[in-house]
């Protein structure tokens, strides 16, 4: 519901439609008839959050349940934040129009390190309290989950609990216990404690970190009955998992304005710079039948006429073409086209090109992540340059003349030599283009380089592993530029300045807390937007409060260093990912998991490929 003040500053900003909520499919309910109200807040604008599948599952969900009312909240854009703080307007949720503060549950799901500034910024405008201790009531709860829990240790005097892996079961339980404890007359910290032993909840302020002199981690101790270890919640059956049958349905453009069905999660690959691959395993696939029955769902029940088949290599879906057999059924005489996203370049045949003649030719992209075998082999992307031809070969036969290619700058061991064999390797593509005799005639070829810098994570190999200087970066990045020869192909790259912070971010420990506090009194927001971003600010805050940034960036760690996500259990054995990185210096890569399974430690959870094939 829009009062009058917010219809006169809603005519003052960009974008209005990002405030007024009223969707097709949003989800409305009498407050008087529910227990529970939980406001699921993302940390970036609305067409970034509107567009991330797991904010759709989790608000079907909790929604499905009668006693609770799951609402949407956005951070809003610079414009609308000086509307709201210069009238007085607290931070909303847009279903109901009401105060943030006025909820049960405020939960943030945390996708991206450089959105931290914006969780902290956005409870401020809402006119909660930022640290936990502060909110001594057992409601408003701050709760928070998604991939950057695996080390919020920078959020961790802030945030009262987290969900460690998928939320599909234990935030509900979570939401019982609480509703338990709010008709018992209890208190907060009794809570708190009793929610540390749900499999998959972590208390941050039940745990006592202490430091070395040299400002490494000395223990990681837990209190109060919590225990030692906190090890995250999976899915095991895909089928019977709870998944929307529709969505909202946004009034403006988002990022990814279509239907997304989700085909399996985790990933067999094992990429040694990659989170996610290690972090969702173990992988667990849909059926075909439940697949094709959630694309139709979602179609009829949202009008979108493009599917999206999600997942983190979904050309690794075994039973991709069956899959794409059984879409074509009905796709087609609905006028539906289907989208194929995170296609690997082994993965990108003839049978599949003929069977995706409705995705829009606007061109495929592929992610070789490194330019030279050299260093593929390091990293673990168990794909050769004679692949990547053959692929592009296809795609051009297949009537596609743009292609875009992902690459990393700043990996372990990289040479210069490295960083020119991505202009070489553009410069293959180009060719085999006009060495295909039936490609598409009177067009050219352009091929895009897309070169991100690489950024040590928690749970991966190069967990370990220093990044590049700021400063090596930049140099990298013009050596790039200075090594392509042809106007056919355009390079593009991250900002090096953000990778550095975000590295800082995913290796920090609770010591930046009171970093991301400054930050936002001093305004910090957005900072993984390069009009909000000041390097020059953030360097002068670090300064100012004595910490150097580098040793969370730019240090290389030991094997046998504590770090500060070692008492959060992901699944994947510690001694496995040292085996791995020293494997990544021996130039020797790692079967994929359905090739062999390498006992990387996923099978605990009792399902997946990796335990089915034991």
């Amino acid at each position: 519901m829009i009062s009058k003040k917010l219809e006169r500053v809603l005519q003052r900003v960009q974008k209005p439609a990002r405030y007024v909520g009223g969707e097709v499919n949003a989800v409305v309910k009498k407050k008087e008839e529910v227990d529970v109200r939980f406001a699921f807040c993302f940390p970036d604008v609305y067409e970034i959050g509107m567009s991330h599948l797991g904010m759709k599952i989790l608000y079907g969900l909790f929604n499905a349940q009668p006693y609770v009312w799951c609402e949407r909240v956005f951070a809003p854009w610079i414009d609308m934040e000086q509307e709201m703080r210069q009238e007085g307007i607290p931070l909303f949720a847009l279903e109901s129009g009401d105060p943030v503060r006025k909820f049960d549950f405020i939960g943030f799901t945390l996708q991206y390190e450089l959105s931290f500034t914006n969780v902290l910024n956005m409870l401020d405008l809402a006119g909660i309290p930022l640290r936990s201790e502060e909110r001594t009531e057992l409601s408003p709860l701050v709760v928070a989950g998604g991939p950057c829990v695996c080390n919020a240790e920078p959020l961790a005097d802030f945030i009262d609990l987290m969900f460690l892996g998928e939320g599909e079961e234990v935030d509900l339980e979570v939401i019982e216990l609480y509703r338990k404890f709010r008709q018992a007359g209890k208190g907060k910290q009794e809570f708190l404690r009793a929610a540390a032993q749900i499999p998959g909840v972590y208390v941050p302020s039940l745990y006592d970190v202490s430091y070395h002199e040299d400002g490494t981690v000395a223990a990681i101790t837990a209190k109060d009955g919590a225990p030692a270890t906190v090890r995250k919640r999976v899915m095991l059956s895909m089928d019977e998992s709870y998944f929307p049958k529709d969505f909202v349905v946004p009034f403006l453009d988002v990022v990814h304005d279509r239907a997304v069905a989700e085909v399996f999660r985790g990933c067999i690959r094992g990429c040694r710079f990659c989170q996610a691959g290690f972090i969702y395993r173990p992988v667990r696939e849909k059926s075909v039948e439940t697949v094709s029955c959630q694309c139709r769902d979602l179609c009829q029940n949202t009008g979108y006429d493009e599917v999206s088949l999600s997942s983190l290599s979904t050309s690794d879906y075994s039973q991709l073409n069956p899959l794409l057999d059984e879409l074509l059924t009905w796709t087609p005489g609905e006028k539906v086209s289907i989208s194929l996203p995170s296609l690997r370049v082994d993965g990108f045949s003839n049978e599949l090109t003929k069977k995706i003649k409705t995705v829009r030719r606007s061109g495929l992209t592929f992610a070789p992540e490194a330019g030279t075998q050299r260093l593929r082999d390091v990293i673990n992307k168990n794909v050769t340059e004679e692949e990547l031809l053959k692929t592009v070969h296809t795609a051009f036969s297949g009537g596609w003349n743009k292609v875009k290619l992902y690459f990393m700058i700043g990996l372990p061991t990289e040479t210069f030599d490295d960083v020119a064999g991505i202009a070489e390797l553009g410069q293959k593509v180009v060719d085999a283009y006009y060495d295909t005799p039936d490609r598409p005639k009177g067009r050219a070829v352009s091929v895009t380089l897309s070169a991100s810098s690489f950024v040590p994570k928690p749970f991966t190999p190069f967990q370990w592993e220093p990044q590049d200087t700021v400063e090596t970066l930049r140099k990298k990045q013009r050596h790039l530029v200075d090594s392509i020869h042809t106007r056919k192909i355009e390079a593009n790259w991250h900002d090096a300045e953000t990778s550095f912070l975000e590295a800082v971010f995913a290796r920090g420990d609770r010591r930046l807390c009171r970093v991301l506090e400054e930050a936002q009194r001093r305004g910090f927001r957005f900072d993984g937007w390069a009009d909000c971003f000041s390097f020059e600010a953030w360097m002068k805050l670090f300064s100012d409060l004595e910490l150097d940034p580098a040793f969370y960036a730019n240090r290389r760690r030991d094997f046998s260093e504590i770090l500060p996500w070692d008492h959060l259990d992901y699944g994947i054995r510690k001694s496995f990912l040292v085996e791995e990185c020293k494997k990544a210096y021996q130039d020797m890569a790692s079967p994929n998991c359905r090739e062999k399974c390498s006992a990387c430690g996923a099978a605990c959870f009792g399902g997946g490929i990796c335990f089915e094939n034991r």
